[in-house]
C-alpha cells in the first residue's frame, strides 16, 4: 500500500494519458503476440512463430515507439517535441523499408503470419492507446 503523499492529483498529470497508452498498448502487444504465437505455432511450425514475433516487432513497435518519443519529449516545447517525433517516424520508416528489403530474401519465416500479425498489431496496439488516452481523466483548464 501506498502512504506517500501525491502534491498533484492524478487527473493533473499531463503525462496521464500517454503513459495510460503506452501502458495499455504494451499490454495489447503481448496478448496479441501470445494469441497469435499460440494460433501460428499451431499451423505453421516454426516460421509461423518467426513470422508473429517478426509482426509483433515491426506493427506493435512501430506504433510504441511513438508514443515514447512524445512522452521523452513531453517536457520540452512543441516545436521540439515535432521535431523528434518526425524524425523518429523518418528513422522508422528507414529502418522499416531496409528490414522489408532483408526480410524479402529470407524464408525462415512464414509471410502470412508476418502479415496477418503486424496489420493486427498496429490495429490493435494503436485502438488501445486511444482507448486509453480517451478514459484517462485529465484536467482540460488549470
Amino acid at each position: 500500500m501506498n502512504t506517500e503523499a501525491k502534491d498533484v492529483p492524478e487527473y493533473e498529470d499531463p503525462q496521464a494519458p500517454l503513459k495510460r497508452a503506452l501502458k495499455l498498448g504494451t499490454g495489447a502487444l503481448i496478448v496479441l503476440t501470445l494469441v497469435s504465437l499460440a494460433a501460428w505455432g499451431a499451423a505453421r511450425d516454426l516460421p509461423g512463430i518467426w513470422g508473429v514475433l517478426l509482426g509483433a516487432a515491426v506493427g506493435g513497435g512501430f506504433v510504441l515507439l511513438t508514443v515514447i518519443s512524445v512522452l521523452a519529449t513531453a517536457n520540452t516545447t512543441p516545436s521540439m517535441t515535432m521535431a523528434v517525433v518526425l524524425g523518429s517516424w523518418l528513422v522508422k520508416l528507414l529502418v522499416l523499408i531496409g528490414l522489408m528489403m532483408w526480410l524479402r530474401t529470407m524464408d525462415f519465416y512464414d509471410t502470412a503470419a508476418f502479415g496477418v500479425t503486424t496489420i493486427a498489431a498496429l490495429v490493435f496496439v494503436l485502438a488501445s492507446e486511444v482507448w486509453g488516452i480517451m478514459t484517462t481523466r485529465s484536467m482540460y483548464v488549470g
